[in-house]
């Protein structure tokens, strides 16, 4: 027995089959009686009743041909007017033919059908507009609760699509009264009946006026400027704000009110969009099978909607959190349903699970972003840190080596460049297993990409500052002259995989990480973009260094030099890639405290010595049991 979709309701058909004759039929009669000045001789109405017989069921059978009985009657736009169209001009077309076939006997005259084409198209058209109009009021907000005014900023395509979007859904309680528009030939305008008002500039004035409670920014290319302008005017008026993503985020994605978010900081960041050998990359991925650890991580989850919109063969996440796998499984099988993914909970220290991973799904290209991260966390449990970091970097490209993996790709960190703590020197030491592996002519080509910090990854300081903000402060600041390099979790993704591109063996590769951000500003911005008054409504707060941490970020120790590669984003780090740091002390001390783990209460303190000549961050360089 069928059920669902596949049978439209009778009632439903029978109705607007019932309402489609009335409308053709007055249209017909209509016609006929343009023709003669609305004085019809009497043998006329015979002809029009003999044609009406079989070119009314005519237009119907095209109607539904069509389509015009499955549509539904909330939505009529551009494509179905063109299919009406194409119907009534058939139907046109053919009653032409019958009447050159019937010397015009018994047939409605010539310029009656042409007429009728036209009068039958423009009746369907007011017939469905009338439709959809009736069931949006029907289905929308009573009168009596109104939608918050609203006003979209952007008065281009991505701004109009998002209005009919918003239309079509009046349970968003959302009214959008105006645009705003800095082009002054749109200034004056309209846009789809609501008026383009000015310039953002006179935000706050046409928002007191029009009684305004929020701003939808509708500018996917806009510049970080014009964006922190917007802003401004936004919280100078005191208003909501969302956003729609930039134009690179809503790449293949259509504009919706669904898309919409609020304003991040990577959103006035200031960086110029990446550009990407995107051919190039789909060649290297594109029918293969890709292996990514850490898969539910920031990085790592990027890095699988990137990989994933290249179509591989198949998509092996690797990831030990079951709810972080989970999120970003689910994430991807609605957004690439015909891609074949393999979600497997593992831990990349267990080397007899990855080396069964690795044997049975082959994998070509692995990117292998599984890591412990956090440096004040990781000064609290080094060994912790050396067994995921050290180690399960060691497994992974054992397992590489010995399964035919084409490309293997250590996803870094700056702080492995001088490391001042921890976790910055089990990165270190991560790049130093991957390089040798290199020698071991596996076929294998193994790099390392270093780079800073990432806006909005977990535990980064935009979730920390978020929460802080929103519960009324104070945010916290380590130091007022703190510096740290950033990019976004997209932009860095993308890098990662032109990296892997741009590979040949042995190679540690920089990102381009723009000029150095003070956390302070950041702070101060992020405030600004919840609506608030830094110092006045929210305080910041300063706590000092934390263990591991330092002031400013480097991206190169003594010895080494960058030399530019064929992507202006991506640098090669070359020369001296130990730059003092004794990798083989602290990999024979951290080998030595995991076979004989300190005492139950006594704390593992890594200290830094210092070269007598280097006034930089301390090397590390000896463990030792307070």
């Amino acid at each position: 027995m069928m059920t669902g979709p596949s049978r439209r309701p009778p009632l439903r058909f029978i109705a607007l089959a019932l309402a489609y004759l009335g409308v053709l039929a007055a249209s017909l009669a209509f016609s006929l009686l343009l023709r003669f000045d609305f004085d019809v001789p009497t043998g006329y109405w015979q002809d029009w009743w003999r044609s009406a017989l079989w070119i009314l069921p005519l237009k119907i059978i095209l109607l539904a041909a069509t389509g015009q009985f499955r549509s539904l009657l909330t939505f009529f736009g551009l494509p179905d007017a063109m299919r009406l169209a194409w119907a009534m001009g058939i139907a046109g077309a053919l009653a032409i033919g019958v009447w050159f076939a019937a010397g015009g006997a018994g047939v409605l005259p010539r310029g009656v059908i042409v007429t009728d084409m036209v009068v039958s198209f423009a009746s369907l058209v007011a017939l469905r507009t009338a439709m959809r109009i009736y069931r949006e009021k029907g289905s929308g907000r009573p009168s009596d609760s109104p939608g918050k005014r609203t006003l979209i900023v952007g008065a281009g395509l991505s701004g109009s699509v998002l209005l009919k979007d918003i239309e079509a859904k009046p349970g968003l309680g959302i009214e959008v009264v105006a645009f705003l528009d800095d082009d002054p030939d749109k200034i004056g305008g309209t846009l789809h009946t609501k008026p383009v008002l000015g310039p953002v500039t006179g935000l706050s004035d046409i928002a007191r006026r029009l009684d305004i409670a929020k701003v939808i920014i509708a500018m996917p290319s806009a510049t970080p400027s014009k964006l922190k302008e917007t802003v401004a005017a936004a919280n100078e008026a005191l208003l909501e704000h969302d956003i729609l993503p930039s134009v690179g985020q809503l790449l293949e994605r259509r504009v919706t009110v669904n898309r919409l978010r609020p304003v991040e900081p990577e959103d006035l960041l200031g960086r110029p969009a990446v550009g990407l050998d995107d051919a190039g990359i789909a060649s290297l991925l594109g029918g293969s099978s890709v292996l990514v650890t850490g898969a539910g991580g920031s990085i790592g989850a990027e890095l699988c909607r990137q990989i994933a919109a290249k179509a591989p063969a198949k998509l092996v996440l690797v990831e030990r959190s079951e709810a972080a796998l989970f999120a970003i499984h689910e994430e991807l099988r609605a957004d690439f349903p015909a891609l074949s993914l393999v979600p497997l909970a593992a831990d990349v220290t267990n080397e007899e699970a990855m080396q069964r991973i690795f044997r049975e799904h082959r994998p070509r290209v692995v990117l292998h972003a599984a890591a412990h991260k956090h440096v004040p966390l990781m000064e609290e449990q080094p060994l912790e840190a050396y067994r995921n970091n050290v180690l399960g970097t060691a497994v992974a490209t054992r397992a590489a080596a010995a399964h035919g993996t084409e490309r293997f790709v250590l996803i870094s960190t700056d702080k492995a460049v001088n490391p001042a703590g921890v976790m910055g020197a089990t990165k270190r030491l991560a790049e130093k297993l991957t390089h040798a592996c290199q020698a071991t002519g596996s076929g294998c080509v193994f790099s390392a990409v270093r780079f800073g910090n990432v806006l909005g990854s977990s535990g980064s300081v935009v979730p920390v500052f978020h929460r802080q903000i929103s519960g009324g402060g104070p945010v916290t600041v380590t130091d007022p002259g703190a510096t740290r390099f950033f990019m976004t979790i997209p932009e860095a993704a993308g890098l990662i995989l032109q990296s892997a591109l741009l590979a040949e063996g042995g190679e540690t590769f920089l990102l381009e990480m723009g000029a150095p951000v003070k956390i302070e500003d950041l702070a101060r911005q992020m405030i600004e973009l919840a609506g608030f008054v830094p110092g006045r409504d929210i305080d910041i707060r300063y706590t000092g260094l934390r263990p591991g941490e330092r002031l400013h970020e480097e991206t190169t120790a003594p010895g080494e030099q960058l030399r530019p590669t064929t992507h202006p984003y991506v640098r090669q780090v070359t020369g001296d890639e130990h730059g003092g740091f004794d990798e083989s002390s602290a990999l024979r001390l951290f080998e030595e405290l995991l076979a004989e783990p300190p005492e139950r209460g006594r704390k593992i303190v890594l200290t830094a010595a210092r070269k007598p000549h280097d006034s930089s961050a301390g090397h590390l360089c000896v463990v030792e049991v307070a």
